[in-house]
């Protein structure tokens, strides 16, 4: 089994431990934060390995969660069968290459308590200035921000790394 095998599956069975060990058990969140996930488009599941057991928990919350998508719209059958309550997401489509106006639309979200989670799909990497404005926002709201960037195989065959970025204090 290779190493980055081995990996997913690590990390596969840490995230089901703790999604089993029980809601009840899983810390609260102290302050807003704001994450990057990059993915291949042709491999989705990495990314719902990761964030389907956080966005179940989530879910428990009254607040909404909201999704903001480039031009395609959720799968409702999806949602359900992943676990997600249809009452809590809320989605806006954004035009692919409307990146100012998505970033915008995540602050004012995440700024505004209404949410405990917002998913953005963004095509290319922020500014200092947008990473600023939507960790001030998600801090303000107490809210988890998401940012998706899907990475193409021209950018993995130029060497470029891709991966999960999580930002934490545990490690710092």
């Amino acid at each position: 089994m290779n190493a980055l095998a081995y990996q997913n599956r690590s990390i596969t069975h840490h995230i089901n431990e703790h999604y089993q060990a029980g809601l009840e058990e899983q810390p609260a969140i102290a302050q807003g934060i704001v994450s990057e996930m990059m993915f291949r488009e042709d491999q989705p599941w990495m990314s719902q390995l990761i964030l389907l057991p956080l966005l179940r928990q989530l879910s428990q919350q009254a607040r909404w969660q909201l999704w903001i998508t480039p031009g395609q719209k959720l799968n409702r059958q999806w949602l359900v069968s992943a676990g997600l309550p249809l009452s809590k997401v809320m989605h806006v489509q954004a035009r692919h290459e409307q990146q100012p106006t998505t970033v915008s639309a995540m602050a004012k979200a995440l700024n505004s308590g209404n949410y405990s989670v917002v998913i953005g799909w963004l095509p290319e990497e922020l500014s200092d200035q947008e990473r600023l404005l939507l960790q001030q926002s998600a801090e303000q709201g107490q809210a988890i921000g998401f940012i998706m960037r899907p990475v193409s195989q021209v950018n993995l065959s130029d060497g470029q790394n891709f991966g999960l970025k999580i930002q934490s204090n545990l490690y710092h």
